[in-house]
Parts: structure tokens; sequence; C-alpha cells
């Protein structure tokens, strides 16, 4: 170095030719060891993780392919099941109206039944009332020809007899009085 410091000054832009060639040797052995040593660990690791990634993102498509197949399942029984529901739905109005259609049936005949019944009832009402008013009217008329003519009339036959006739002639004066009130009515 003393060699060195004797010569002319050097430009302190221009290095040393000895310092550039130790320079060089030094990088070299240093180069030389990272390629051999250092960058096979890289690429090692950087391959890993790029296969790391692609293989994440082939799991990520492959999730997501299965979840939009899930997703199309369960759209396709959310569908299903929707008519489904609108079948049961009108399964249970159709039930529904045949079952107040019957209800309503069931109603009209009880009442033509009762009506029926109600008739019958009356018209057996009626009947035993015409009687009991027959046997009425016949006692009360063989009372009231008793005290007129002045004798009893306690023989049955001809108490029957005379009943009979009187009922007979008010029944054909009432027949004969509806019809004409009824035409007059109508008028």
């Amino acid at each position: 170095m003393i060699f060195l410091a004797e010569e002319e000054p050097q430009s302190p832009l221009l290095p040393v030719v000895p310092e550039i060639i130790i320079g060089l040797i030094c990088f070299g052995v240093v180069f030389f060891v990272f390629y051999k040593k250092l960058l096979p660990a890289i690429n090692k690791a950087l391959d890993e993780r790029r296969e790391a990634i692609e293989g994440g993102m082939e799991k990520a498509e492959a999730a997501q392919a299965e979840a939009r197949q899930t997703l199309e399942s369960y759209k396709e029984q959310l569908a299903e099941a929707r008519h489904e529901a609108a079948r049961m739905r009108q399964d249970a109005q159709e039930q529904g109206a045949a079952l107040i259609a019957e209800m309503r049936a069931e109603g009209q005949r009880q009442r033509e039944e009762i009506i029926a019944a109600g008739h019958a009832q009356i018209a057996a009402d009626r009947k035993q009332a015409a009687e009991l008013l027959r046997q009425d009217v016949g006692r009360l008329a063989i009372d009231l020809a008793g005290r007129l003519v002045g004798e009893s009339l306690e023989d049955h036959a001809r108490q029957s007899r005379t009943i009979d006739r009187f009922l007979d002639d008010l029944e054909q004066q009432a027949t004969v009085t509806v019809p004409s009130q009824s035409e007059a009515g109508s008028r």
C-alpha cells in the first residue's frame, strides 16, 4: 500500500485495479454461495407457495362449485316444497268446500225432517183439536137442542146423527164461504 501511495494521485472516481480484482473475486464467491445455497431454498419456498396458492384457488373454485350446486339443490327443494304446500293448500280448500257442501246438505236434510215433523205434528194437533171441538160442539148442540125442544136427547144414536148433520152443515158453509172470500181477495 505504500507503493500505491507513492505513485501519482489517483482520481477519486476511479478505483484502483487491485481493489477491483479483489472486489470481483469476493463478489464471485458470495454470488456462488448465494447461487448454490440460498437461491435453491428461495426457489423451493416460492414454488411451495405458488403450489399452495394454486391449490388454494383450486380448492376455492371446487368449494364455490359445490356451493353453487348445493344452492341449486336447495332452490329446487324450496320450489318443490312451495309446490307441495300449494297442492296441500288446494287440497285443504277442496276438502273444506266439500265439507261445507256436505254440512249444508245435512242441514237442509235435517231442516226438511224438522219441517215434515212439524207439519205432521200440526196435522195431528189439528185433527185432535177438530175431534175435541166436534165433541164439545156436539155436546153443546145437544144441550141447546134439548133445551129448545124441551125434551132430553140422551139417546146416543140420535145424538150422533144430529151432531154429524150439524157439523156437516157447518163444514159445507165453511167451504162455500172460504172460496168466495179468496175470490174476493184476489180481485
